[in-house]
């Protein structure tokens, strides 16, 4: 990059030259590249005035031919206020800014979208939705990321009241749609079914949240799920919204205590909040239990502690069998909603990604292989057919 100079590094030093990760993203990590070349004065005079007049025109005249003359439709917005990054938390918009670019480069590479990422230098709810709405027309979908609850549920759920393109908050139903479909083929490899399922789920944040309603949508028997304080239950008291709404349908039993006591007996251990979980709560489990440990870059439950008691375990770790990785989900589900003209990503289309995921494993499937490979090129063409082919079904497309 012509005249680009290192920032910070006056002295003959460079602290981050032996460290791999930066030379990658040393000048960033995306370019805009025209698709059209200006070699003469017709190619000008059609690219830019007086030509595009005429394609302006007509799509103001009819804004439906932006989809055919513009890059809106094959384009997301990547967007954070940098408030719940990755393991580091309330990291600021600058500092996230390499993590958007690094979605953007996920969703050119295996779905063949451009993507372009922003990041918003406020908090305020009202400020982040009109912000994201206004922009709006210069894209196909908005993929929001690493948003801190709750207020990530108020700018998914206004935002998709607002906008009539795809909105997906990835942090909650990327999430999601991998565990789903990791939790189909776990309980296949062990003889059961969703609905013989009893599942406790550490964490109340977004990702547990999207991980509950869509386990529910998807008939799993028991659910009940735990925050830092223990079993959420009708009798706790100063809940959230989202919490409430956990309450009123989870734990049917109505369980109170420690999460590690809901574990006695429980099929399933889905940990999406950090900490860590002793050995005795997961030798406690039901025989042939399953356990998703997926924060990172530590699993709540040690990965070999778990493998002694559990038939099945998954983390979100690269370096271990059974990654829930958002990437199956998110490149595919937006390129089937965009392929299809969706106007939104309905609950259907996501236990429909779910599906797609957990069919590309298919007759291999095994204790240590209930997921696809993140780098399994099969995904997401497949999650991408089986959206769009949801969303034709059921009539959300323009």
């Amino acid at each position: 990059m012509s005249g680009f100079r290192r920032a910070g590094n006056d002295d003959q030093t460079d602290r981050f030259a032996d460290d791999p990760a930066f030379a990658v993203h040393e000048g960033g990590k995306l370019r805009v590249v025209p698709t059209r070349t200006i070699e003469s004065i017709a190619d000008l005079s059609l690219t830019y005035t007086p030509g595009v007049a005429r394609v302006s025109s007509a799509i103001a005249a009819q804004p439906a031919l932006a989809r055919r003359f513009t890059w809106a439709p094959r384009v997301v917005a990547v967007v954070s206020d940098g408030t719940a990054v990755l393991g580091l938390g309330d990291i600021g918009p600058a500092a996230a800014l390499p993590v958007m670019e690094g979605k953007a480069c996920l969703f050119s590479d295996f779905a063949g979208l451009d993507a372009v990422p922003i990041v918003l230098a406020t908090t305020d709810v009202d400020e982040i939705v009109d912000t994201v709405a206004a922009i709006a027309p210069s894209f196909g979908g908005i993929n929001l990321e690493d948003i801190s609850a709750p207020r990530c549920f108020e700018i998914e759920d206004r935002l998709r009241e607002r906008l009539s393109i795809p909105v997906m908050h990835d942090d909650q139903h990327g999430t999601a749609i991998v565990v789903l479909a990791a939790l189909r083929n776990a309980a296949r490899v062990t003889g059961r079914t969703l609905g013989d399922l009893r599942v406790v789920v550490s964490g109340a944040g977004a990702a547990g949240v999207a991980c509950t309603k869509i386990l529910l949508e998807a008939g799993v028997g028991e659910l009940a799920v735990a925050d830092s304080r223990g079993l959420l239950h009708a009798g706790r008291g100063d809940l959230t919204a989202s919490k409430q709404w956990l309450v009123d349908n989870t734990n049917r039993a109505g369980h109170a205590g420690t999460m590690a006591d809901a574990l006695a007996g429980a099929d399933v251990y889905l940990g999406l909040s950090g900490g860590t979980v002793p050995e005795s709560a997961i030798a406690a489990m039901a025989e042939d239990s399953i356990v998703f440990s997926l924060a990172n870059p530590i699993p709540e439950v040690d990965p070999q502690m778990a493998a002694r008691h559990a038939a099945v375990v998954a983390t979100g770790r690269s370096d271990l069998p059974n990654q829930i990785n958002n990437v199956l989900a998110f490149p595919g589900v937006f390129r089937g909603a965009i392929d299809a003209g969706a106007t939104s990503i309905t609950e259907e289309m996501k236990l429909a990604a779910a599906e797609a995921i957990a069919g590309v494993v298919g007759d291999d499937l095994r204790p240590d292989y209930i997921v696809p490979s993140p780098l399994d090129r099969r995904v997401a063409a497949a999650v991408a057919d089986a959206v769009a082919a949801c969303a034709r079904e059921q009539h959300v497309t323009v």
